[in-house]
């Protein structure tokens, strides 16, 4: 039976100050619930099927195809897509992190670590050698929030643009160079992990098949306090 919707942790609230990001963000967070793990292919395929949306590149590919393995090849319109189906179905709103909540969630509560865990890597957290695709998620350590697979295996989506400027652009207006913003590290990558505060951006059409996403549930601001 297919996981029907993400498994997510709580992301407690921030003030101002704890909560300023490398993308420039000094705004205080509210608590949300973000995906314990990279979407998976098991909890995609309900919204293909729900939706009849034609399924991603490398969905049939036996390097990339388990359920428990990322799900990838979806662009930033798709994965905004199926936050939308969760939406329709769940009577929260889900969406994209920002850049400044998924950096809150990925860096487990520490100002600007070196890693998602601190200052080290846990022991085999990431592995090594050839890889044909992603390993599936969930196999490691989560960080202090319970986030897992944070900063690896595949660059996940953001909601934001990756120049603000761009959010700006007039309706119908063309916007060729105009990308949007991603974290995380990648498998395909010689160094498979990627530090809390890295950015990354990709034009929102493309489809690689090493991007892929963690969603967003928006929270209850006032079930949470602000961390200091």
């Amino acid at each position: 039976m297919p996981q029907l919707f993400p498994v997510t942790v709580l992301i407690p609230a921030a003030s101002a100050l704890s909560s300023e990001s490398t993308a420039g963000s000094r705004a205080a967070l509210s608590a949300f619930r973000i995906g314990r793990t990279p979407v998976t292919n098991g909890e995609y395929a309900p919204f293909l099927a729900s939706c009849g949306a034609a399924p991603p590149p490398w969905w049939s590919d036996l390097d990339f195809c388990g359920p428990g393995q990322p799900v990838v090849g979806v662009t930033w319109e798709g994965a905004s897509a199926y936050c939308t189906w969760l939406t329709s179905i769940d009577s929260g709103r889900w969406r994209l992190p920002s850049e400044a909540e998924w950096e809150r969630a990925i860096s487990g509560g520490v100002p600007h670590p070196k890693t998602p865990w601190g200052e080290t890597l846990p022991s085999g957290e990431i592995p090594v050698g050839p890889l044909a695709g992603p390993w599936n998620v969930g196999c490691g350590t989560p960080n202090a929030f319970g986030v897992m697979d944070p900063g690896t295996i595949v660059h996940e989506w953001c909601l934001d643009w990756r120049d603000p400027t761009w959010a700006a652009a007039p309706a119908g207006v063309a916007l060729p160079l105009a990308r949007r913003a991603s974290r995380g590290g990648s498998w395909r990558h010689r160094i498979r992990w990627s530090a809390p505060s890295a950015r990354s951006s990709l034009p929102p059409g493309f489809r690689y098949s090493d991007y892929g996403f963690r969603v967003l549930r928006e929270e209850d601001p006032a079930r949470e306090p602000v961390a200091s």
